[in-house]
């Protein structure tokens, strides 16, 4: 019945939006990870305003920052994620937000605001954050698991899954060894990329999403898993869990941002607004279970079975040490250098 409702519901909207935008003219031009929003509360967003939003996806950081930097389709509402808000600042594409037009800016997190990518939100506003951890298959490991070094063991030989991503893979092994996991030290990247190639012969596979199958059909013992991902792993297969390893982590986030050729600012003010309304943002979160809203009035109207979840919503003031990922500026051909490298093998 609920969802009998949400269609009628939406099918209403779709014909009241359709009949106001066409009053106003106003498009806003939306670009967003796919998945990853209820387009409900677009549609409610279209109802309420007039503006009709096209919406596109991307499926990666550096697909959606190509396509603003050659300027082909602009946007007025990106999503991405806080190392690529620090380039994107650092080579000014994106426009200072009016935050004389952002009502509900004050009900964030604080402590998810003001962050070295960028310092007083000064052009993004938090819309998801996460964790990156372990996922472990309880039925093919049964021993305490607290730290990345259990990726390095030779007992799990043939059942690790490696995240098939030249950041989160090197970074997975810089804080193994002990070092920050966004070190521009050529040294301690020699000593990751030398781990990564060691750890080889005992990687089940280098996957990406294809590794939330493999690990929820019960494949593979142990996987580097993204939190919000790794719920709905957990829901689906209850012989898994999520881990945050005791040596520290990276803590990301994905967030509203308005690039500088966006040709409705104005409207994209009101759109990143309406989303970080209390209930307009717990719908968001619902639908996007897993990954956690960083607006606590929205928590608390999420289902108890979702806010008491310690691993969509972890206490952050009690967690191992976390690490954002920053811009690498001119270190990324080193990266690239060393994932060539390693994946040659």
């Amino acid at each position: 019945m609920k969802k009998m409702y949400s269609i009628f519901l939406l099918v209403a909207l779709f014909f009241l939006t359709s009949c106001r935008s066409s009053e106003t003219g106003r498009v806003l031009h939306v670009y967003n990870w796919g998945d990853y929003i209820d387009m409900e509360t677009v549609a409610m967003f279209e109802e309420e305003t007039g503006i009709k939003v096209v919406y596109d996806t991307f499926a990666s950081n550096e697909d959606m920052y190509v396509k603003i930097k050659q300027n082909s389709d602009p946007y007025d509402v990106v999503v991405p994620s806080e190392y690529m808000i620090e380039r994107m600042i650092r080579e000014d594409m994106l426009l200072p937000l009016d935050k004389s037009k952002l009502t509900n800016f004050g009900k964030l997190d604080p402590r998810l605001m003001d962050k070295e990518y960028d310092p007083g939100n000064q052009y993004s506003i938090p819309y998801f954050w996460g964790t990156l951890g372990l996922i472990v298959n309880r039925s093919y490991i049964s021993e305490d698991i607290d730290s990345w070094s259990a990726l390095w063991d030779n007992k799990y030989k043939g059942q690790i899954i490696m995240y098939n991503s030249q950041r989160d893979s090197i970074a997975v092994a810089l804080k193994y060894l002990g070092y920050s996991m966004n070190s521009r030290n050529p040294r301690e990247l020699e000593e990751a990329k030398n781990a990564l190639i060691q750890q080889k012969p005992l990687v089940y596979a280098y996957l990406a999403d294809e590794g939330r199958d493999v690990m929820s059909q019960g494949d593979a013992g142990i996987s580097v898993m993204y939190s919000g991902d790794a719920l709905m792993m957990v829901d689906e297969n209850p012989d898994l869990e999520y881990i945050i390893p005791k040596d520290g982590t990276n803590l990301w986030y994905d967030c509203f941002a308005v690039p500088k050729n966006a040709k409705n600012p104005e409207d994209a003010m009101a759109f990143i607004d309406f989303m970080c309304r209390p209930e307009i943002a717990e719908m968001n979160a619902e639908y996007s279970v897993g990954y956690t809203s960083p607006i606590p009035e929205a928590i608390e109207l999420l289902p108890e079975e979702i806010k008491e979840n310690p691993l969509a919503y972890p206490d952050l003031d009690n967690m191992p040490p976390t690490e954002v990922y920053r811009d690498l500026g001119e270190m990324v051909e080193l990266y690239d250098r060393i994932w060539t490298e390693v994946t040659a093998q």
